[in-house]
């Protein structure tokens, strides 16, 4: 009994949602709407590289690697890594590869069903590929050590695996458990409601299948991510759930409480009529949705286009000492990026005292360009984030 599909039941509030979920879908909904409003589409796209670096960051240190953001920008443009830091970069980089492709298929139509089968090896087979060897096989506790084949589901004759006290379901059976995950969550798709509460239920019964060796919390967070994006609460990529997951609402340890207290089993007629616990299940889910909503309230204070021009033509007049620099960065925000031969005209000043300027926001990494000939677009560096985006990377170290 306990290997039948049933046992992730029950994945949603079919006979009646809960108004207090409905409510906060439509929070979810209005905030995620108003986020980036204003921004020009470069400029958030620009903004939005920078998400998926806080993404990789906060989504590796839920699995205990404490990644530093300047050595996860340095691995993604192929820079020098320490041997001490190469490892733990080059993970970060998969995860922003995988991200960036996965909102790449969003936005040309082809991103499918985030949570069918296909769409979810697909997810593990890109980030494995992309993995450093060191972190391609699973130790066992027996001592035996298992290579990790990239986008392969458990299968018959793998070595059963537990999680703490959660023993997933064998090996055998995964197959079987993922076209049932599949088919449950694909209903939420005609909904815009159903599908932003799906992604709570959809992001713990799969890590309760645990469909993989290894990768699955990362897998996870990135079906949610893409989750997100089809039910139209994307942001335009201006906001994490990692983030949120790995901070709590009140504390850091809240994700692995609720993901634990979410596999409870039923507690009785009251309490559905599945496998595991609906009471439960809700508690999670209010709580899942709740992180989403603190989450794209947050980013969102922080991407205001007033006050993100306010503070970063602080920063640049603090830096560069150069009066006329803001009003530079000013008009690359509002209009997402520049002809070179226009900051003369946009700066009221010679053609050479033009060039000057921009080329010391260029070299201080203010703004960039592909070329030495082609427009400039606005850079967020790194070394100033704390800056322009307090408590964007809460904690991470320098």
């Amino acid at each position: 009994m306990i290997e039948t599909p049933g046992r992730i039941e029950p994945c949603l509030f079919e006979e009646f949602i809960p108004a207090e979920l409905a409510d906060l879908a439509v929070e979810v909904q209005r905030a995620a709407a108003d986020l980036g409003r204003g921004l020009h589409p470069e400029s958030a796209q620009e903004l939005a590289d920078l998400v998926r670096i806080m993404n990789c960051y906060y989504s590796n240190l839920i699995e205990g690697h404490n990644t530093r953001p300047r050595d996860i920008e340095r691995a993604l443009v192929g820079a020098e890594l320490s041997e001490e830091t190469r490892p733990l970069a080059l993970e970060a980089r998969a995860h922003v590869i995988v991200q960036r492709q996965i909102d790449e298929r969003f936005l040309c139509g082809a991103l499918g069903s985030p949570t069918s089968s296909a769409f979810i090896s697909w997810v593990h087979e890109a980030f494995y590929r992309e993995m450093p060897p060191e972190f391609r096989f699973v130790d066992h506790p027996d001592g035996t050590r298992e290579e990790i084949i990239p986008g392969r589901f458990r299968a018959e004759g793998d070595q059963e695996v537990a999680v703490g006290r959660h023993l997933p379901p064998s090996s055998h059976r995964v197959d079987a458990f993922m076209d049932h995950f599949a088919k449950r969550f694909r209903s939420t798709e005609n909904s815009a409601s159903g599908q932003i509460i799906a992604i709570a239920a959809a992001h713990h019964r799969l890590n309760y299948i645990h469909p993989f060796p290894d990768g699955n919390g990362r897998v996870s967070r990135l079906m949610s991510h893409a989750m997100a994006l089809k039910a139209g609460i994307g942001g335009q990529g201006l906001w994490s759930i990692s983030r949120g997951l790995a901070r709590g609402l009140e504390d850091r340890g809240e994700y692995k409480r609720m993901m634990d207290m979410a596999d409870s089993p039923r507690r009785g007629d009251r309490d559905g009529r599945g496998n595991l616990s609906q009471a439960a299940l809700l508690t999670f889910t209010k709580w899942f949705m709740q992180v989403m909503l603190d989450q794209i309230r947050f980013t969102s204070s922080l991407f205001d286009l007033a006050g993100l021009e306010l503070r970063y033509r602080r920063l640049v007049l603090d830096v560069t000492g150069d009066k006329r620099a803001p009003d530079l960065i000013g008009a690359v925000l509002r209009h997402g990026k520049l002809p070179r031969g226009d900051a003369a005209l946009v700066l009221k000043v010679s053609d050479v005292t033009a060039r000057k300027t921009l080329g010391d926001l260029v070299r201080l990494g203010f703004l960039k360009s592909d070329s030495l000939k082609t427009p400039v677009r606005l850079g967020f560096p790194l070394d100033y984030r704390e800056r322009l985006f307090p408590n964007l990377f809460a904690d991470a170290p320098r």
